[in-house]
């Protein structure tokens, strides 16, 4: 009902007009939070992936797959064998494939009585006959490794005034008046940072085994372990610094008590990553207690190259970096808006969404190329409709479709950054999947009650990570650093550190899956 504010007062048509200006601002916020319980509801019990396919069935879709958009002339009709092989499923793996890097001990089974039942002779074997194959397991074994060292002195010298007395040579221990050896930290440590158990657990586990080790002896055989991996640290940073493309990301960390005194409040987990398509592969992490840029500033220096993210503001702080931006969370803010429920195929979101699976699709096979004209070609009209669409768009402040209009936006030149190399990833996943075994097994052990730890688990995390991105077997290459770092002390060259770098070719074979 509309009033006729003519002959009203100017201070009743002045309130009639706040109430209506409060009455659509409660409107957007019902309509706001409305979007935001089906979009948690999503969140919670729909499909988490954020690909086209998965949110719209394909019919669903059909109004942007036009036939003069799709038309080719070139195209080749499908024949029986394609059809066929396109919905072939991968064959599963057989026993044999499954165990083939697994040592093999056979078992033979003889008869007591070697003796023909007929006739008494003596059998001639002619064979033996395969039965079935078995998977065995042997558990940890424990025991104590008692070091003795002999002990000389010279005969002839016995009656002087001076006797010599030379001592034979032993392992350096990993820490000073510990009993823990290089591969039971590499254990300790495997355990907690790549298969998640915290050490309550491994105090557990430890106990069942017969040996009384408190989660504070373990925790302490980590924090003095993981100091050895400090220069390996460093030298693995001075080489990231180096590379054309480096990626970032970060995540919250409860840290309890920072310098001895309890903290309020949380921490953060730095990691920063090589390229896919670099020769030295690594992920390290970093711990600090703010999302500060001045962490971006201390790690990344004057870094000039690519340096691909989230779009934090806080890697502004790397202002000689030429900044690249993420497709992927720029799908995930469009992914958003299309809550279930919501079934307008047609809106400004669900266009969003379809170019951008385009932008995808059609970088394919381009990425890594050496040549980057055509990946340019492909993708730049691609991204033209996408910010022309952006253009077009006019949502209230505040809504998804707002929020995902002003991310791509703040973002342009980052986002269209990717078609300067086509070395260039179009997401920053290489990141979030290297930050992603510290995000799971922080629930299971939750905090780091202390600064220094939190500082070991960096350290200890950067190690593994890289090691995996190496391919290599975990245990082995801790265990192998664990038993070497010590014997180089505490200032080793750059040559002794290159040696044990998870992509040196000289590491040893029990490092190597």
């Amino acid at each position: 009902m509309s009033i006729n504010t003519k002959n009203l007062s100017p201070e009743v048509a002045a309130y009639i007009k706040a109430l209506k200006d409060e009455n659509e601002r409660l409107k957007q916020q019902n309509a706001n939070l409305t979007e935001q319980i089906i979009r948690n509801q999503k969140k919670m019990y729909g499909k988490s992936s954020e690909q086209i396919r998965y949110i719209y069935d394909s019919e669903q879709l059909s109004f942007f797959n036009e036939a003069e958009q799709e038309y080719s002339a070139s195209a080749t009709e499908p024949t029986k064998e394609t059809l066929v092989a396109a919905h072939t499923r991968k064959a599963k793996r057989t026993k044999a494939e499954i165990t083939e890097n697994l040592e093999h001990k056979e078992i033979i089974c003889d008869l007591e009585d070697k003796h023909c039942p007929e006739c008494g002779e003596e059998l001639v074997c002619i064979g033996k006959e395969f039965v079935r194959s078995e998977l065995n397991i042997i558990p940890a074994q424990v025991f104590v490794v008692d070091i003795y060292r002999k002990v000389y002195k010279c005969a002839n010298c016995a009656d002087d005034e001076y006797t010599p007395i030379l001592k034979a040579e032993t392992p350096v221990p990993v820490m000073k008046k510990s009993m823990a050896t290089p591969a039971t930290v590499a254990y300790v440590m495997q355990q907690k940072y790549q298969l998640g158990m915290p050490l309550n657990r491994q105090e557990q586990y430890w106990k069942a085994e017969g040996v009384e080790l408190s989660r504070t002896t373990l925790a302490n055989w980590i924090i003095r372990s993981s100091m050895w991996f400090e220069k390996l640290w460093k030298r693995m940073h001075e080489i990231l610094l180096s590379e054309d493309i480096i990626h970032a990301d970060e995540t919250p960390l409860r840290v309890l008590k920072r310098s001895g005194q309890q903290v309020d409040g949380q921490s953060r987990m730095w990691v920063f990553c090589s390229g896919k398509y670099s020769e030295h592969k690594m992920a390290l992490y970093y711990h600090h207690a703010t999302r500060s840029g001045k962490v971006v500033e201390k790690i990344l220096g004057d870094y000039s190259k690519y340096l691909q993210t989230d779009g934090c503001a806080s890697y502004n702080a790397a202002v000689k970096a030429i900044h690249i931006g993420c497709w992927a969370h720029a799908r995930r803010k469009w992914t958003d808006c299309l809550p279930k429920g919501i079934d307008d195929k047609n809106s400004k979101a669900a266009q969003a969404l379809e170019l951008i699976e385009r932008i995808f699709a059609a970088d394919k096979g381009l990425e890594g190329m050496p040549e980057n004209d055509k990946r340019t070609k492909a993708l730049k009209p691609l991204l033209d409709k996408y910010w022309k669409l952006l253009e077009t768009i006019d949502a209230p402040k505040g809504s998804g479709i707002y929020k995902a209009m002003l991310y791509s936006v703040n973002q342009k030149e980052q986002l269209n950054n990717v078609l300067l190399d086509s070395r260039i990833e179009l997401t920053n996943n290489l990141a979030e999947r290297a930050i992603k075994p510290f995000v799971v097994g922080r629930k299971n052990w939750l905090f780091s009650d202390t600064d220094k730890g939190a500082d070991a688990s960096a350290r200890c995390y950067s190690i593994i990570e890289s090691a995996k991105a190496n391919n290599l077997n975990v245990f082995g290459y801790l265990t192998h650093l664990l038993t070497e770092l010590p014997k180089l002390g505490t200032e080793p060259t750059t040559e002794q550190l290159d040696e044990l770098l998870p992509w040196s070719n000289v590491l040893p074979d029990y490092c190597h899956n």
